[in-house]
């Protein structure tokens, strides 16, 4: 870990710079396991993750696939550290980048502990692409817990019904009713994770919120603004890489992005009318990128043309992807 990767790990715990806080003590009888979030796209998944660990650890937008990788957050609950795995929404994907995003999203239920199925009970359905999930989980014969998610946008009716008709799967060993956005029913829920890991020695610090790199961290921040300042396909077509990252002696960090675009259209619009709209892309990014490193950052990105940048390998290597999924 660099000097870097320690503040911000300090200042998301609560730490002050020096990292005077006292450490938490070794538990008497430890658990630790891994718990993967899976569901379709816009059900929920990284709201949920930011909720259970405590900070904002992965990116969010009212945009369906807004999560392109495997994101790992570390949660603490009584003796228990829980291994949270937010992953890409599954759905039917046609292109490269949709196929390394639903095979790392497999791969993290695979490897879990624990599977937490999610769905927006605001939907008046059950979608195809969760039934697709529930089918491959009972092909696997895998079981899971079932989380409604959104219950603060539905009638307690509704919610009862939908809870009847997942039953009727048999996946489910069991069923919990949740608002990621308010909190509401997430207290249940994170006992039942704390109780089900399996025992075991913590595998990270109890100060840790995830094992995702700092530059990674800050890309995606970028990423983030760009799905909520853009609107319909633009914010797909893009790519966001950290290329330089300076540190001062005054304590501040200079942080040098590049935000890929597969056509010149797509520049025009990031950028906006003499440059209006990627300066207030830079400005939220920026001020999210200091509110967790805990000093002044200075951002300064750049728009390129890429054309073909989601058929090149070394797009995908840096987020765990499977470019031959």
């Amino acid at each position: 870990m660099t000097d870097s990767d320690d503040i911000v790990s300090r200042f998301l715990s609560g730490q002050d710079a020096s990292g005077d806080a006292p450490a938490r003590p070794a538990p008497t009888h430890p658990r630790c396991g891994f718990v993967a979030l899976v569901g379709a796209p816009n059900a929920g998944k990284s709201t949920l993750l930011n909720a259970l660990v405590g900070s904002k650890i992965s990116i969010v937008s009212p945009k369906v696939q807004t999560t392109r990788s495997r994101v790992l957050g570390i949660g603490m609950a009584g003796d228990s550290q829980i291994l949270y795995v937010d992953t890409p929404g599954i759905f039917t994907p046609k292109k490269r980048l949709e196929r390394a995003m639903v095979a790392a999203a497999w791969q993290g239920a695979t490897d879990a502990d624990q599977v937490a199925v999610l769905f927006d009970a605001a939907q008046k359905r059950i979608d195809d692409d969760t039934r697709g999930i529930v089918e491959r989980l009972k092909e696997a014969g895998r079981k899971a817990v079932l989380v409604l998610n959104k219950i603060d946008l539905i009638k307690r009716e509704r919610l009862l019904a939908l809870a009847a008709e997942f039953a009727e799967f048999d996946v489910f060993t069991e069923t919990f009713m949740v608002s990621a956005l308010t909190g509401d029913g997430l207290e249940g829920l994170l006992k039942f994770f704390a109780a089900s890991v399996p025992e075991g020695p913590w595998l990270y610090p109890p100060d840790q919120l995830s094992d995702m790199p700092e530059r990674l961290l800050a890309a995606e921040i970028t990423r983030e603004k760009l799905f909520l300042q853009l609107h319909q396909e633009v914010p797909y077509a893009t790519s966001v890489e950290t290329e330089t990252w300076e540190e001062f002696e005054n304590g501040s960090v200079r942080i040098g992005q590049v935000i890929y675009v597969q056509r010149d259209t797509q520049k025009a619009i990031i950028l906006g009318k003499g440059g209006a709209r990627i300066k207030q892309i830079s400005t939220a990014a920026r001020v999210e990128m200091a509110e967790f490193l805990g000093r002044p950052v200075h951002l300064m990105l750049f728009v390129k043309l890429r054309e073909n940048w989601a058929e090149e390998r070394d797009q995908y290597e840096p987020w765990g992807l499977d470019y031959n999924a």
